[in-house]
């Protein structure tokens, strides 16, 4: 790696009421504190139950949607999704199932990833989500990150925070902010995919 290469990590996430979206916001600070290395915020567009109905391809507001060549290009991914029935919402999985090419092409094998989600309530399945996320990333070859308990925050929280990524609770209408915890566990996560990416480019 040459003093001028820029490492991009993409932050690619689904949120429907803004609480992964600003989850994802500390995930980027935190691999932003990690010299040489970029935070792509991207997100996917919400999934119709009508068959003719398309997306505008550019949002309303927040980051830009995500395309296959962002995936490709990335030196590192963290991807977040609010928890729906123990499993990631829809969307994103309908984004994730077009990357077959990029599987047969290989182009993210060996590239370190991490996965972030939000619930509404305490016990609405992040651990499940969390594990279930890492599915399609583990058949794409890539080198998948927790966190660690040297993270001190994941003994203090009594929120969100597990070993198998960063995790906020919500609130039944996402009222509820990001506790202390939750936002340095989601920076944690941050740094720890732009450091390894740092690593694996050195």
């Amino acid at each position: 790696m040459t003093q001028d290469t820029v490492l991009r990590v993409l932050v690619l996430f689904y949120s429907r009421h803004g609480a992964t979206a600003r989850l994802a916001q500390q995930v980027a600070r935190g691999v932003e504190e990690i010299p040489g290395c970029q935070a792509s915020l991207r997100t996917v567009p919400p999934v119709s139950t009508v068959n003719e109905a398309t997306a505008s391809e550019i949002p309303e507001d927040g980051p830009p949607y995500a395309s296959l060549e962002d995936l490709a290009q990335c030196h590192a991914l963290a991807l977040g999704s609010p928890t729906r029935f123990g499993n990631m919402a829809a969307p994103l999985k309908y984004f994730l199932d077009q990357t077959s090419g990029l599987w047969l092409s290989g182009q993210l094998i060996g590239k370190p990833a991490g996965v972030f989600t939000s619930t509404a309530s305490l016990h609405g399945g992040q651990e499940s989500t969390l594990l279930s996320m890492m599915l399609p990333l583990m058949h794409h070859g890539m080198v998948i990150l927790g966190l660690p308990y040297s993270e001190s925050a994941l003994s203090a929280t009594r929120s969100g925070g597990t070993p198998y990524g960063a995790s906020h609770v919500a609130g039944n209408q996402g009222e509820q902010a990001l506790s202390e915890e939750e936002k340095v566990l989601a920076r944690a996560l941050g740094r720890r995919l732009g450091e390894t990416a740092r690593k694996l480019h050195s």
